[in-house]
């Protein structure tokens, strides 16, 4: 088999070959979009415009794609292509041609995640559709599978491909715009360009990391895992420190040991039975009688109802308690690059502490103000009061976190809606997080309610 009848499924790469496929005319019609290339800026490394030349190979020459690569996203784009054209409800007036609104709905799915992590980030979507230039729907699609296609175990780190394709994104326009030098041309351009500046330095530092776990005897604290190398894309702070090109001498691709590098950020797990608690807090309300006959005639004694008061006492100190785990078992997670937790560790750690002091010293003076008196006087009565008034205030903040987080529908808003504001207000109880978001129990029909993300 020579080598210009190599292929997966369809023979792409010759399109008079005695193949099925190649009868078909959405086949057909999505392997003619491809060839309209003449009016595209050339380069140095572009091979020699043959007859089957495509926007695969123009690509390919332009962003340092390789060879095989390029041949197996042309096949992978043409069937996906073909199979939208298919889902027409009405075929199109010249069936071997390619529907214009098909080239449109493939390029809106497959940037999908990318729109979403642009708009979580705050920054502009460097797809720019027209309905009058469906080619330029196809060069987006096309690059997008070439940088999954050669992004190897990179795939597990959505959010860095999201990264590399913003920025090739740009690149593309700037050549399409003509305000992009072709022969300077972007980072990549170059044999194997994306290969050896792109891929190759991201699964070195990966692998490093791996390498430093002792296959997963170190602790989870030691070493970066796929996930805290795909949240690490999830700050617009990544385009400062990272850049593109990517800065290889940066914190980000420092070697496991040292002292500068990044470190965990998302989620440290701590080997610790305290884990228990962090994770299920859930406190229970135990009310006990005196020898009466209904539990409610024993809440008639102010006594008793004082007494109660002092669950407050101990929710105080339990949120003490979970900030203290909090921060024990996170700590990890704090450094340079998001000194933003630290301060609300810390701050969790004296709300919650300061908490615990007021209302013990308010339900002290209760007593002592009842024991000087040798009943419940007016001034011992205004020392519950005082109590009251700090315990209505410090469950405000309690009953926002419940409305917000407790409600599926209203929590699934908020962590999907990109405004700062909803940020300002959910960032004490919880961080910021891409994936995952929105992803809550449905109780209107008992099963769980997927992202869109």
């Amino acid at each position: 088999m020579s080598d210009a009848e190599v292929y997966n499924i369809i023979p792409i790469n010759n399109i008079l070959a005695q193949h099925p496929a190649m009868l078909s005319t959405e086949v057909r019609a999505a392997m003619a979009a491809l060839t309209i290339v003449s009016d595209l800026p050339q380069n140095r490394f572009a091979p020699a415009r043959q007859r089957n030349y495509d926007i695969l190979d123009w690509l390919g020459s332009f962003f340092g794609f390789q060879t095989d690569n390029v041949r197996n996203q042309r096949e992978h784009l043409v069937m996906l292509l073909a199979n939208y054209q298919m889902r027409l409800p009405a075929p199109p007036e010249v069936i071997d041609l390619l529907h214009p609104s098909v080239p449109r709905k493939l390029c809106k799915k497959l940037v999908k995640n990318y729109n979403s992590w642009c708009a979580y980030l705050g920054r502009r979507s460097n797809v720019h559709l027209s309905d009058r230039d469906p080619r330029r729907d196809l060069l987006y699609s096309g690059l997008y599978l070439l940088i999954w296609g050669e992004a190897a175990n990179l795939r597990f780190v959505p959010e860095a491909l999201c990264y590399i394709y913003h920025h090739m994104a740009w690149e593309l326009n700037r050549i399409l715009d003509g305000t992009l030098d072709p022969n300077a041309g972007p980072v990549t351009m170059g044999e194997n360009g994306y290969l050896k500046k792109v891929v190759t330095p991201l699964y070195d530092i990966i692998k490093a990391e791996v390498g430093a776990s002792r296959n997963g005897r170190a602790p989870h604290s030691a070493w970066r895992n796929y996930d805290d190398f795909n949240e690490y894309f999830w700050t617009r702070k990544v385009f400062k420190r990272l850049g593109w090109p990517l800065n290889l001498s940066g914190r980000f691709f420092a070697p496991p040991k040292s002292p500068s590098r990044v470190g965990k950020t998302g989620f440290v797990e701590q080997r610790s039975f305290w884990n228990i608690y962090r994770s299920f807090d859930r406190a229970a309300l135990i009310v006990a009688w005196q020898g009466h006959t209904w539990p409610w005639d024993n809440l008639c004694d102010r006594d008793n109802q004082v007494k109660v008061l002092t669950i407050f006492i101990t929710w105080a100190a339990l949120r003490l308690l979970q900030a203290i785990l909090d921060a024990g078992t996170q700590y990890s997670l704090v450094s340079r690059e998001n000194p933003l937790l630290s301060i609300r560790m810390v701050l969790k750690v004296v709300v919650a502490a300061g908490w615990t002091i007021a209302f013990s010293v308010l339900y002290a003076r209760m007593w002592d103000q009842r024991d000087r008196d040798r009943r419940w006087s007016v001034a011992a009565e205004q020392r519950i009061v005082n109590f009251l008034e700090a315990a209505a205030v410090f469950v405000i903040p309690e009953a926002v976190a419940v409305v917000l987080f407790i409600i599926p529908w209203l929590r699934n808003l908020l962590e999907k809606t990109n405004w700062r504001i909803f940020y300002a207000l959910t960032w004490w109880f919880q961080s910021r997080t891409f994936v995952g978001r929105g992803l809550r129990e449905d109780p209107a029909n008992g099963g769980s309610h997927e992202s869109d993300f």
